[in-house]
């Protein structure tokens, strides 16, 4: 692909947005476009374009999928995806020479800007019968040992060591200092497997001109054989589905009592899988407490770091905690400084209507028990306060007096239960009898609202507060609404309301796209 230079754009979202940007097939144009982006949108702020055409999506070339495939591999990808891109003259001018766009593309070049930063490398080995597979070397006038005989195919070799790359630490103590026979010693002494630091002339150079010292916080965790594992989950009508207990003589937060089909074992978590973050945070010093907190503020989606048993003994072997494959991760996703994004060009406008932009309020929902309830149910995480409203029946009680999936309680019957347990929000809708007065507000608000500060109560619906509470059309309802002629009158049933979603999508005879 000669003369063609993709970029590769790196983006990460927030649980529960979205990329910035709407993915669309149009007619009489080739490829998969860019369109809509959102300004100060994690894709505009790293460099997408209106007319972009993505040729790749997590090195899988997609210029010859179908629209819905693309989109899959994208909301398959979870909270971060790399995309290769082409400009749109550049497209159209390599489809016009008949140019395949399938060749490996030149350098990569994050965000646009070709970089590439110099880093010393973890390599784990496992001693085989005939050892490691690499000898010591000392050489004058030079500081530390190096690594000689390499022998190719055997254990060092497959673990990424190279000749002449020169050893910094071996299971996380520095050996710079150290003699031939000292390190020597250290690697006969580590019972049959070894992490090794290591750094080559290059890298030297590039730190010494820096004038820092190399350590294990610097390394690349490319070489390793084992990952931690990214899980990310969207929480379900039972919650996540796991239980996070504290072990006895094991240092952590583990997962355990995994429920069959749950979210949590269809995102790939593993019965004893040590916690180490969540949301990107580190919960290695935090007591139970507040690690569970830490997910149900997370609110329906979380993205958890865990490592099993045998990645865990390998980082812990190094000295090196697991965060560095997050921290090196996040490298490429991070977006540019605000010098950069100040500077980015504005983004071409939006060829579609642009939603209005939700009002931070919450709903005051007023509801008389039917013959089969109310018509939802109430959900939570088993030993995490706050609830979550679930499964709302259409046309149901709940579903007239406004509630929708997803909808965070604040409070019942003028109490507020963000606090309060599962057991007890239930204990305090089944003791109000026939009527029922819950105040909940949107996910997407709440985060918003949370975010800023901003203690959540009836006080927020304002002067028109009655313009904002929802009630069920019942004998009672509209004897208590002749009562108080003085009030502005409720309607009697809300129009047909279209659920909020993550993801919309629409679709023409002329073109197909999908906000992503």
């Amino acid at each position: 692909m000669a003369g063609y230079k993709p970029k590769v754009i790196s983006l990460t979202k927030r649980p529960g947005q979205t990329f910035g940007f709407y993915l669309r097939v149009e007619h009489g144009e080739d490829g998969h476009l860019i369109r809509c982006l959102e300004m100060g949108g994690p894709a505009e702020l790293a460099g997408m374009k209106d007319g972009d055409r993505i040729l790749r999506v997590n090195g899988a070339f997609v210029d010859g999928l179908s629209h819905s495939e693309v989109v899959d591999l994208v909301r398959n990808s979870g909270v971060s995806v790399i995309f290769h891109i082409l400009d749109e003259a550049s497209y159209k001018q390599a489809k016009a020479q008949g140019v395949n766009l399938s060749e490996p593309h030149n350098t990569p070049v994050a965000n646009g800007v070709a970089k590439k930063v110099q880093k010393p490398k973890l390599c784990y080995l496992v001693k085989s019968s005939s050892g490691y597979g690499f000898s010591l070397l000392s050489i004058k006038g030079e500081k530390g040992l190096f690594m000689t005989e390499v022998i190719s195919g055997k254990v060092a070799d497959r673990a990424g060591v190279k000749v002449n790359n020169r050893l910094l630490e071996v299971n996380g103590e520095n050996v710079e200092e150290s003699t031939h026979e000292q390190v020597v010693d250290k690697i006969k002494m580590a019972d049959g497997s070894i992490m090794l630091l290591l750094s080559d002339e290059e890298t030297d150079r590039y730190y010494q001109n820096k004038h820092t010292k190399i350590g294990a916080s610097l390394a690349t965790t490319e070489y390793l054989p084992y990952k931690p594992r990214i899980i990310d989950m969207t929480k379900g009508p039972d919650g996540y589905g796991f239980l996070l207990k504290e072990e006895p003589n094991h240092r952590g937060h583990f997962i355990k009592d995994i429920d069959k089909g749950s979210p949590a074992e269809k995102a790939g978590l593993k019965d004893m899988d040590r916690l180490v973050a969540v949301d990107g945070n580190e919960v290695d010093g935090c007591s139970h407490e507040q690690v569970v907190e830490r997910i149900r503020q997370s609110g329906n989606k979380c993205c958890l770091l865990v490592v099993d048993k045998g990645t865990d003994h390998m980082y812990k072997q190094g000295k090196v905690s697991p965060m560095l494959f997050w921290e090196e991760r996040k490298e490429c996703i991070s977006p540019p400084s605000y010098t950069e994004a100040i500077n980015l060009p504005a983004p071409v406008r939006p060829s579609i209507p642009v939603q209005e932009k939700k009002e931070l309020k919450p709903k005051l929902c007023k509801m008389e028990k039917a013959a089969d309830g109310y018509g939802f149910h109430l959900n939570g995480i088993q030993g995490v306060c706050g609830q979550y409203i679930m499964e709302v029946v259409k046309g149901g009680v709940a579903d007239r007096a406004g509630l929708e999936d997803n909808d965070i309680v604040v409070e019942v019957n003028g109490v507020n239960v963000e606090q309060s347990s599962h057991e007890e929000a239930v204990a305090m809708i089944r003791s109000s009898g026939n009527s029922l007065e819950m105040l909940v507000v949107e996910q997407s608000v709440y985060d918003q609202l949370k975010a800023k500060g901003v203690r959540i109560t009836r006080l927020l619906l304002g002067k028109t507060s009655y313009v904002q509470v929802h009630s069920v059309d019942t004998p009672r309802a509209r004897k208590e609404r002749h009562e108080e002629a003085d009030r502005p009158e409720t309607p009697t049933q809300e129009p047909a309301r279209e659920r909020s979603a993550s993801v919309s999508s629409s679709s023409s005879r002329d073109s197909v796209d999908e906000r992503l």
